[in-house]
């Protein structure tokens, strides 16, 4: 049976990490993922895992490691937040051109101007094309969970990508939470050993990395990248399952909550998840007819999903924890409302931003946002502006 251990969430994944017992851990600390790196580090140092710890100068010397790392045959993993990812953008492209399965923690947090510690999803959004995957997590059980569930998803053959697991700084990250923590034996077993594929270290089989790729083929080789997500919906929830299978805890794609009768919805990923499912219990309550949508992989983005989920419904709302200047709307509402629109499924949507740099999401913030969907309903329409949670007018 395993272990029901008080933790905070990155302690939960260093946790995780350790029963992983990766090859090699490149990276540079930053907050508010530095425990993540600290604690694992003193695995390491204690003898507890047989890990090459590299400790470099800066995030993108340790993705660089880390790529170096993977295509020698190793098992990598990393963790970061913020501007470290922003230092790592050209190291992260590389990576998943290279078909390398790294896997990142990335505790979310805001990027600067101005200076903040605190959590959005701007670095996360301002990743979502360099090739990785992400899969977002709402609490310390889930980030712990995908922590296994993305080294199996990367690693597997018909993928060979990095994967990012995403949660929230401070909110999730320094929040201590009961974590159910699993026998070593049982999900070492459920990884399962590394299997590179053409490492270059075999000096037998020798071949050419990264080599200079302008019009003759560069085309095709981004095409290759496209294809491998192709399947990635179908082995995200085969993952889920087999882990479901194990450990008595599945996950998906995503991770509909009283959906099946729901008229008004709202739409959101990572810790504001448990909020939205808070106020549906209490709406529910007062025998109103709504749901939430809870998104776990934001890449591969699961549009024709998300699409059915929402067909029929009469109104929907988007939560966005981070602004994308210039742009039409927000990532996540702009992403959803396109994928409705290619699965032909017409239902009015509000977009809503919030959080940014920490600002708290309360209930009755989401209770507004029901109360507006009612309005949204009624109309039968919904002006496409973006609207404010919590900010101060």
């Amino acid at each position: 049976m395993p272990d029901q251990i008080a933790l905070e969430g990155n302690i939960a994944v260093a946790e995780a990490m350790r029963q992983i017992n990766p090859d090699v851990v490149a990276a540079y600390p930053i907050t508010p993922s530095t425990e993540v790196v600290q604690a694992f580090s003193q695995f390491v140092a204690d003898g507890v895992v047989d890990t090459e710890f590299v400790a470099v100068e800066s995030e993108h010397s340790a993705m660089s490691a880390c790529i170096s790392a993977s295509l020698g045959g190793g098992r990598v993993m990393n963790a970061t937040s913020s501007q470290g990812l922003a230092l790592m953008w050209e190291m992260l492209y590389i990576a998943s051109s290279l078909r390398t399965p790294i896997t990142l923690a990335l505790v979310n947090r805001a990027l600067s101007g101005n200076i903040n510690i605190h959590c959005d999803h701007s670095d996360s959004y301002g990743a979502r094309d360099c090739g990785w995957l992400q899969l977002f997590c709402e609490n310390a059980q889930e980030a712990y969970d995908s922590m296994f569930q993305a080294v199996k998803i990367g690693e597997d053959m018909r993928v060979r990508l990095p994967v990012m697991v995403c949660y929230d700084g401070f909110l999730v990250s320094h929040s201590v939470e009961m974590v159910k923590v699993e026998e070593d034996a049982a999900v070492k077993a459920w990884v399962g050993p590394y299997i590179p594929d053409r490492p270059f270290l075999d000096i037998e089989h020798p071949y050419t990395v990264g080599p200079l790729d302008l019009q003759d083929f560069y085309f095709e080789h981004k095409r290759g990248q496209i294809e491998a997500y192709k399947c990635l919906p179908d082995i995200i929830e085969e993952v889920g399952a087999s882990f479901g299978e194990a450990f008595g805890r599945s996950y998906g794609l995503m991770e509909p909550y009283m959906m099946d009768d729901a008229e008004l919805v709202v739409v959101s990923l990572g810790s504001t998840a448990g909020t939205v499912k808070d106020v549906v219990d209490a709406l529910r309550g007062q025998g109103k007819a709504v749901g939430g949508l809870k998104l776990r992989a934001y890449r591969p983005f699961p549009a024709a999903e998300i699409a059915a989920q929402l067909a029929g419904k009469k109104a929907v709302a988007i939560l966005d924890r981070a602004m994308s200047f210039g742009a039409a709307s927000a990532p996540l509402y702009s992403e959803v409302t396109s994928g409705l629109y290619a699965n032909r499924v017409c239902v009015p949507c509000l977009g809503y931003l919030y959080g940014l740099g920490g600002r708290e999401i309360l209930p009755e913030h989401v209770e507004r946002v029901y109360a507006d969907l009612a309005e949204a309903a009624a109309a039968g329409w919904a002006e496409p502006e973006m609207r404010y949670l919590g900010l101060r007018e």
